[in-house]
């Protein structure tokens, strides 16, 4: 083996390794151009507000739910549910039921200090263990998650 002819050579990379380096290159261009031709990098940015909330339950017959702190909330958002029925959809302004009535409903955007008083008529969610959940809906669509849930005492 001639060692001079080794430091001389003047040859690159191989073209294979280039070859897979531009494909490399290709697909993850295409699949970020992709992802935000199709919108997912704007759901990706819409994350469930932080926010707490009090219950306080009157025994039996009513619970009391107050937005205790964090961000405030779109009401357009937030569904409110005992058990497994829906108490206060997305938006309503009233929500009666054959076993709950909303006594106030919380204002179009939801901050510290606003409540909203759920009443028991007939129903004992009580008895039955029932959850009372605040869920948040993504506006963009897509997921839901659950703010903040008590089970009745």
């Amino acid at each position: 083996m001639n060692l001079k002819e080794l430091f001389t050579e003047d040859r690159g990379v191989s073209p294979v390794i280039g070859v897979i380096l531009m494909v490399a290159i290709t697909v993850i261009l295409a699949a970020v151009i992709g992802a935000f031709v199709l919108g997912l990098g704007d759901q990706a940015s819409s994350s469930a507000p932080q926010a707490s909330f009090d219950y306080n339950f009157n025994g039996e017959d009513s619970v009391n739910i107050t937005h205790g702190g964090g961000d405030s909330i779109d009401n357009s958002t937030i569904d409110v549910t005992i058990g497994n029925e829906d108490i206060l959809d997305s938006g309503d302004d009233v929500a009666d039921t054959d076993e709950y009535t909303v006594d106030r409903n919380w204002p179009e955007s939801i901050s510290t200090g606003n409540s909203l008083d759920i009443s028991v008529e007939g129903a004992t969610p009580s008895q039955n263990g029932d959850t009372v959940r605040v869920i948040w809906n993504n506006p963009s669509g897509g997921s839901s998650n659950t703010l903040s849930e008590r089970t009745w005492p």
